[in-house]
């Protein structure tokens, strides 16, 4: 009788960390033995209390600092490898951090002008992603006639613009009222369905990690460790009706005891 054929062997995690620490010059311990696998095309949420390194965890995969122990890897390469010789990660702060004197479409199209594209391929680009979060008509505005809610969005876009397969967002929606950031968890949903990149999303909200993420990982207060991990149970498309649903309610609860237990 011939042998069960082999299965396939499960494809390597996008984003690996195993052991991962750092400690800051004066000796300030910000992160210790985090181990953590992020799938390519994931939608991961990092919960946990102020000053648990939640934001160092996410500068790390960026390449923009360096780990004091452990190992991290991004598509197989060390993480300042990846972003300088791929190009294909992008970085989404609390704060829009668009640059004033230029407009809408200039701010999106900065990462393509950088990389030497030229003009018409960009303004190509541009349109497809300012279409996308709903600004086409804002092109030629400047950052300061917009709302805090239309600059998040033109700073997704030009997250967006360059194609990234890992996109990194630390609190983006932290400082908007409920509404507008209830509005952008709902675009930002239907960008990464769109879009198919892999998204790290850092929060404070277990409402807004619940809406986004398959996946949530609570952190330990610091040196931040990974307390627990919670697969989501909704499904793939979420829309606001899921917020008022029981069982998202018993979901929020579940992450929020986690949190009081790693806490303890």
């Amino acid at each position: 009788m011939p042998d069960s054929p082999a299965s396939a062997p499960a494809a390597p995690a996008f984003v690996s960390a195993r052991g991962l620490g750092m400690v800051f010059r004066g000796g300030i311990e910000a992160l210790r033995d985090v181990t953590l696998d992020v799938a390519r095309g994931d939608f991961v949420a990092l919960v946990g209390p102020s000053g648990c390194g939640k934001s160092t965890l996410l500068r790390l995969v960026a390449g923009l600092i360096a780990p004091t122990g452990g190992e991290l890897a991004v598509d197989g390469l060390a993480p300042r490898q990846a972003r300088r010789e791929r190009h294909d990660m992008a970085f989404v702060f609390q704060q829009p951090a668009l640059l004033p004197w230029r407009t809408v479409a200039d701010n999106v199209g900065l990462p393509l002008e950088l990389d030497g594209q030229g003009r018409a391929a960009r303004r190509e680009r541009i349109d497809e992603l300012l279409d996308l979060v709903g600004l086409r008509e804002f092109a030629r505005t400047h950052p300061h006639q917009l709302s805090g809610g239309m600059r998040m969005r033109v700073s997704l876009a030009r997250a967006l613009v360059g194609r990234p397969g890992l996109l990194l967002l630390d609190e983006p929606f932290g400082a908007l009222d409920e509404i507008t950031r209830q509005r952008l968890n709902e675009e930002l949903r239907r960008l990464w369905a769109s879009q198919g990149f892999t998204a790290l999303f850092v929060t404070h909200n277990v409402f807004e990690a619940a809406f986004l993420a398959q996946r949530v990982v609570v952190m330990s207060p610091r040196p931040g460790r990974i307390a627990c991990e919670l697969a989501v149970p909704f499904e793939s498309e979420r829309t606001p009706a899921l917020r008022a649903r029981p069982e998202f309610a018993a979901f929020c609860g579940a992450v929020s005891r986690e949190l009081q237990e790693a806490h303890r």
